[in-house]
């Protein structure tokens, strides 16, 4: 009987606790957009610390604002609060559009991948995910991507999310001295690492892909992290190795039908290329290991792109990424964006169609040019190694922004420019 009573005052208290929790969430939601800072800062902070489910509460409150503002560019009066209590909660910008929240603290990312069972995506970036002026991947990625409805209830369900800066987004200001002004970020790239529960790289998406392209990649490392667990400790390098074969060669073939659908000719440039010859490697691993580590690194399709003109590649993006899958809700934030340019339907159509040709090129560039060769690396070793290694690696050999040359190749010290100081202010 005494136990009984126990259980019942227990499962009491829980639910007495739940319900609490979500009044102060609901309560805290309300604080957040306060004209007063110093609540307000308090309420974001806590429901920042709630992970997820402070984000949650803040839809639940604002989802007619929320909605209003997505679809007419107009939250009400409030609505300056309501987008920095979400955008500080979220630590993403403009996250009205997908309701997505983000790690920043890369060991609580693990923890939680840990806890729920659920692989971790982590982007890296120039800039910050939470600023208007990131680098403009990451902001085609708010655009196109994390809106996406299909997108969005995945990542919300089956992953872990988190962002780290490479390094600040370089930006520009051009002044016609009439007062009107252009500002643009400049050069930088960005890459989504999949990581397993347990840390392990499943994946790297490597810059801007169509949303039907990406969705694809992240449900098959979701079903990856899901097998890694039936698989015991000494046999996932080889499956993940397994993994990234499978669609290493997917890859290769779906590029060799789409060129020969393209009808587009490869040639070499005349002066020649550098042979990717497979190097001698000492491995006392079994051979169907080095079947997957190799991936048929002869196969450089890199050495065609100095001799492949604009108009093939789009040829070669229409073969390859047909299916763009831009869905109403990105067309929606985009049109918020123009609301205010002017721009006529007309106008606003050509825009679209040019953005979707571009969609379509990038994703067939990080195709053939960067997932390969990531491909490669992972299952040559570079998997093994620390994220942040990997990552630097990226920057300098394929994105070609190393860490070591400051200014981005954006200026050179023998290059004159006639101004004082070549230029440069400090």
């Amino acid at each position: 009987m005494k136990m009984r009573r126990f259980l019942v005052l227990a499962l009491s208290t829980l639910l007495f606790s739940a319900v609490s929790f979500a009044k102060s969430a609901d309560q805290l939601a309300a604080e957040a957009v306060s004209s007063d800072s110093a609540t307000a800062s308090a309420a974001i902070r806590e429901l920042r610390e709630m992970g997820p489910a402070g984000l949650d509460a803040l839809f639940a409150k604002y989802g007619t604002e929320i909605d209003a503002y997505g679809k007419t560019g107009d939250g009400g009066d409030d609505w300056n609060h309501v987008s920095i209590a979400l955008d500080t909660v979220a630590m993403q910008y403009d996250s009205y559009a997908g309701h997505l929240y983000w790690y920043t603290d890369f060991d609580a990312a693990k923890r939680a991948a840990k806890a729920q069972h659920k692989p971790i995506l982590s982007l890296r970036l120039l800039g910050n995910l939470n600023e208007e002026f990131s680098c403009a991947n990451s902001r085609l990625f708010r655009a196109i991507l994390y809106p996406n409805e299909q997108i969005s209830k995945y990542l919300h369900d089956h992953y872990i999310l988190h962002w780290k800066s490479v390094r600040p987004a370089p930006r520009i200001t051009i002044d016609f001295g009439d007062g009107r002004k252009i500002e643009r970020t400049i050069t930088g790239n960005s890459i989504h690492y999949i990581l397993s529960e347990d840390g392990d790289v499943i994946d790297a998406i490597p810059g801007l892909y169509s949303p039907a392209g990406f969705m694809a990649y992240l449900t098959g490392a979701y079903a990856m992290n899901t097998q890694l667990r039936a698989v015991p400790m000494a046999g996932r390098a080889l499956a993940l190795m397994k993994f990234r074969k499978d669609n290493f060669d997917r890859i290769i073939a779906a590029r060799d039908a789409a060129v020969a659908k393209a009808g587009v000719t490869l040639t070499e440039p005349k002066a020649g290329t550098i042979a990717v010859m497979a190097a001698p490697m000492a491995m006392a691993k079994a051979v169907v290991v080095d079947e997957y580590r190799i991936l048929r690194v002869y196969d450089d399709f890199a050495k065609y792109e100095p001799e492949i003109k604009f108009d093939d590649w789009i040829k070669l993006a229409h073969a390859y990424a047909p299916t763009l899958g831009i869905d109403p809700k990105s067309v929606q934030f985009i049109r918020r964006q123009n609301a205010k340019t002017g721009l006529s339907d007309g106008e606003f159509k050509t825009l679209y169609s040019k953005l979707d040709d571009f969609v379509a090129l990038d994703t067939t560039r990080n195709e053939y040019l960067f997932h390969t060769k990531l491909y490669q690396w992972l299952n040559e070793g570079k998997g093994d190694t620390a994220l942040e290694d990997l990552n630097a690696a990226v920057y300098d050999q394929i994105f070609q922004t190393p860490n070591y040359d400051k200014w981005l190749g954006l200026y050179s010290p023998d290059v004159y420019t006639a101004l004082d100081g070549n230029g440069i202010i400090k």
